[in-house]
């Protein structure tokens, strides 16, 4: 198989659509290395194996020898990605932004080279624009083109408020691969209108237009929806490894295929052998354990990852603090003290403020070994905060 072929091949694994195939191809065969972009907006705290399949995606093409662009979309935060959206959603704070923005840079990597990665932020040419540019980018697009996404299709039929502000969200993130000169954009299935939006800003602008790679949305653990903090069927990345180890052993065996091919960094020759094990009798369970043990090396190393069995699903004993127990870092940010409900979100002790909350009420949570009550708050110092019989972790707040 010649270079290319195999770069092709490579770069199709796993991807849903690539918007155009044979431009792609023509793409590959110029003596430069090309522009790869995806978007993050910084909606969260930290991010979930849900999110690393663009990313791993990007490693890909860092391997190939290419200029990978992660852009965090501080601006198109403000805005709100209505993607998916039933009802306008809220826009982030500016504090919100930064402070989420720092973490992603953390995060990231343990999967990218941070030699190779250029880190964006679209910021830097959207404020540039100001309202006269603004104007201009929305004379794009017409009202009828946007009404053709079927989000906005749905509310406008269903006579649910679109706000004018969330037309202008797909044209911004296209005005960012404008901004890039992007040769290549990815994003999940649920993007394809949002990508494809900046094919069209680039030819308007007299650039070649993107191609764009779509890929799939990863089921989360119930193996139906796709995964979500929100759903609570996730495994974040800096979730403990023993926890990370079981839920991916966990993971139904009609999933264990399509984890493999999104977050496995195996060859696909050595994924296919493996399936061949199975088909002639092989536990899958053993199989889910290989993979549980590369993905928890890849973000705690190798010791944690040969050791990760030892504490999947142990309860936390009184005073004993576990070996993998997570250490997590929380900003005042202006404030005297935190709240013990805030704490248990920001410190992955909780998937959500109703399960903090509840945690709180019935008195499954303990600071120091102590249970507390719910209107604790926490001022800077260093604590050992439990949340239930399984979750503990090293809080520093300063």
């Amino acid at each position: 198989m010649s270079e290319l072929n195999t770069a092709l091949s490579e770069i199709k694994r796993g991807a849903d659509e690539v918007l155009v195939e044979q431009e792609l191809i023509e793409r590959l065969k110029l003596d430069r290395p090309l522009k790869i972009k995806a978007g993050f907006d910084p909606t969260a705290p930290d991010l979930h194996l849900g999110h690393t399949v663009l990313i791993n995606k990007m490693r890909q093409f860092q391997q190939l020898g290419h200029e990978v662009i992660f852009l965090i979309g501080d601006f198109t935060g403000m805005i709100g990605d209505p993607t998916g959206k039933s009802a306008t959603r809220p826009p982030l704070t500016q504090q919100q932004i930064i402070g989420n923005a720092k973490t992603y840079k953390e995060q990231i990597f343990k999967i990218l080279d941070p030699e190779k990665t250029i880190v964006a932020f679209n910021s830097e040419w959207c404020e540039k624009l100001g309202a006269a540019g603004m104007l201009k980018l929305a004379s794009h697009q017409t009202v009828a083109r946007m009404l053709e996404r079927d989000d906005f299709k749905k509310r406008y039929s269903n006579n649910q408020s679109i706000a004018i502000h969330e037309f202008m969200y797909p044209l911004v993130q296209g005005y960012d691969s404008v901004a890039l000169e992007c040769d290549v954009e990815l994003g999940g299935t649920d993007q394809k209108f949002n990508l494809l939006m900046g094919r069209e800003l680039q030819k308007d602008h007299g650039q070649a237009p993107q191609i764009v790679i779509t890929m799939p949305l990863l089921e989360g653990l119930d193996g139906v929806q796709k995964m979500s903090k929100s759903l609570d069927n996730y495994i974040g990345i800096t979730e403990a490894p023993g926890s990370m180890y079981q839920k991916l052993v966990s993971i139904p065996d009609s999933l264990m295929w399509r984890y493999f091919e999104l977050l496995s960094f195996r060859p696909l020759t050595e994924i296919d052998e493996l399936r061949k094990q199975v088909e002639q009798g092989a536990n899958p369970r053993d199989i889910k354990i290989d993979l549980a043990k590369e993905i928890v090396a890849r973000f705690h190393g190798d010791e944690a990852a040969a050791n990760a069995h030892k504490g999947a699903g142990n309860i936390v004993k009184e005073g004993e603090i576990p070996e993998d127990c997570p250490e997590e870092t929380l900003e005042l940010e202006g404030a005297d003290a935190l709240p013990i409900a805030r704490v248990l979100n920001q410190a992955n002790l909780a998937n959500n403020s109703a399960q903090a909350k509840d945690m709180l009420k019935n008195g499954r949570v303990k600071v120091d070994w102590e249970v507390i009550e719910p209107s604790l708050m926490l001022a800077a110092g260093e604590y050992v905060i439990q949340a239930g019989k399984k979750k503990i972790a090293k809080v520093t707040i300063k």
